[in-house]
């Protein structure tokens, strides 16, 4: 009988033989050492597997949540943000941001971050499938290789994405105007790029804006191209009527560029990435020659010269060529006068072949081809400035520079500076000095004088016109009164039934026998002149023969 069977010390049932484990440790340890490596690896490949974490500065947080909010690159997600801090100063919040281990180039000097949330403006709708999926912040790489860890975040979106075909180039203009980052750039009417930034220059006289032109696009932008802002709508009035022309209403509204090349021969190279323009105001002053050097003149006015405002036009014989850049008020003490100095801006190339003609003209005589000597020589066949009427509505003046016959001699200095033209007055101001000479002749009028003559004359006429009323219509009503009765006695005495009307009826017929008696005795006489010797014969009786002839009488009466 063995241990195991062996009966127990009642002599009764066998007692249970009881082993021993060899083994210290029990096997239920092996579940949390089992998790704790799984969790070990876990955290080890994640740590292999993250990406650098970096903090982006934003003015506010709006549309941005810690655990949730993405960063997207291309709608691809490359990060997400992890937490949300409020800067020191209260200025800015600070958004930290993890990135995954294939985005570790976007932690780099060039990249750019922003939140892309819905956006609506003048230039259009953006950010729309935000509405559902929640706002992100968007991502835009550069080729920079320089680490960087810390950002600020641009509060619009870019509008030009790095890598994207075409070209930047830089405009020069004197304001912004209504452009705005986003607004489009048209060519031919066809919108072919955008506005992607501004800023104003560092000496604050003026602003430059970067745009950006799409390929294949980008190669209509030469070296002669001109550019100038479409916003708004240009409307002119002229002698062909009302022109109104606008790119579309979009422009309109938020404003846009336009570009072009000038008519006629230039250069058509493309122009290089960068490159810098000026930007005008309209289409028809980009499209305008070259102005050429400016010259700055000065005129002295006597009269007033109220309408002239800066920027009125300085026309030559119609054509403009400069403007008014400057109104400044003199005094005048020997004359105790206060003239009126109005400084201009002229561009003598703006006459175009006039001005060479000129030129070559005074090389030719050896003379120096400099503007003060060519007007000079102008001012001494009577060139002078004068301030015209404008608009008669608005009551608006431009200075004009015209040949004035009999125009007194003036005194001009070429080497003056600035260079000042003499000047007339205008035909406005002729007008009213006519007017006050003829008020003044007018005033020179005796008219009491005149009045108490005439009064004086009006009162003899009345008791001219009372004595002809009272004696002489008289008098001629009687007389009247009997030159109608002689009239009446006239018309009946030469009435059909009157005794004077048969007497001379009676005399008319004795006169018509009369002249037939007359008409055949001359008849008569005609046919036997002899009867004014012998007499008329005796008429034949009627029945008896004829008388013989005048010859068988004859011999009948021989003895």
């Amino acid at each position: 009988m063995t241990d195991e069977n062996r009966p127990g010390p009642t002599g009764g049932l066998p007692e249970p033989a009881v082993r021993r484990r060899r083994f210290g440790a029990s096997l239920i340890w092996l579940v949390p050492a089992l998790a704790a490596l799984v969790g070990l690896s876990l955290a080890v490949n994640a740590w292999l597997q993250s990406g650098p974490t970096i903090t982006i500065s934003f003015l506010g947080a709006e549309g941005i949540e810690a655990g949730k909010t993405p960063v997207k690159y291309k709608n691809v997600v490359i990060g997400k943000v992890e937490r949300i801090d409020l800067s020191p100063d209260r200025s800015h919040v600070l958004v930290r941001v993890a990135l995954a281990k294939s985005a570790e180039g976007f932690a780099t000097a060039d990249t750019r971050y922003w939140v892309v949330r819905p956006r609506i403006g003048l230039g259009g709708v953006s950010g729309v499938d935000t509405l559902l999926s929640g706002s992100f912040i968007g991502a835009d790489v550069g080729d920079s290789q320089e680490y960087r860890d810390l950002f600020t975040g641009l509060e619009t979106p870019p509008a030009v994405l790095h890598g994207a075909p075409g070209k930047s180039f830089i405009l020069h203009s004197d304001d912004l105007g209504s452009l705005d980052i986003g607004s489009p750039v048209y060519y031919r009417r066809i919108q072919v790029g955008r506005v992607a930034s501004y800023q104003l220059d560092k000496d604050g006289k003026g602003v430059s804006l970067q745009i950006f032109v799409d390929g294949p696009n980008d190669r209509f932008v030469t070296q002669a191209s001109r550019f100038w802002n479409a916003s708004g709508v240009d409307v002119s009035l002229g002698a062909d009527g009302l022109k109104v022309n606008s790119q579309s209403l979009a422009t309109v509204l938020a404003g846009g560029v336009a570009f072009q090349d000038p008519p006629g021969p230039h250069d058509s190279t493309p122009a290089p990435e960068n490159a810098s323009f000026r930007l005008f105001a309209d289409q028809a002053t980009a499209m305008a020659p070259p102005d050429g050097p400016a010259r700055y003149v000065r005129m002295r006015f006597d009269q007033s010269l109220r309408g002239l405002a800066v920027g009125a036009p300085v026309e030559f014989l119609g054509i403009n060529i400069g403007k008014v850049v400057s109104i400044n008020l003199d005094y005048d003490d020997a004359r105790k006068r206060f003239p009126v100095l109005v400084g201009a801006v002229v561009y003598p190339q703006r006459l175009g072949r006039a001005y060479e003609k000129l030129s070559a003209a005074a090389q030719a005589k050896g003379d120096d081809a400099d503007m003060a000597n060519l007007v000079g020589k102008l001012v001494d066949h009577g060139l002078r400035a004068q301030a015209r009427t404008g608009n008669l509505l608005t009551g608006q003046l431009y200075i004009a520079l015209d040949f004035v016959p009999n125009a007194p001699k003036a005194t001009f200095d070429p080497a003056g500076k600035p260079l000042e033209l003499p000047t007339a007055p205008g035909s406005f101001d002729k007008l009213q000095e006519q007017l006050a000479e003829i008020v003044d002749k007018i005033q020179k009028i005796p008219f009491d004088s005149i009045g108490r003559n005439l009064d004086q004359t009006l009162a003899e006429l009345h008791g001219t016109l009372r004595q002809v009323n009272g004696q002489v219509l008289p008098q001629f009503r009687s007389t009247l009164e009997g030159a109608q009765r002689t009239l009446g006695s006239a018309d009946s005495a030469l009435s059909a039934d009157s005794p004077l009307q048969r007497s001379l009826g009676d005399t008319l017929e004795q006169l018509q026998r009369m002249a037939r008696s007359l008409r055949a005795l001359t008849d008569y006489l005609g046919g036997h002149p002899e009867a004014l010797i012998r007499g008329r014969k005796a008429d034949p009786v009627p029945g008896r023969p004829a008388p013989a002839p005048a010859e068988t009488t004859k011999q009948g009466s021989q003895p």
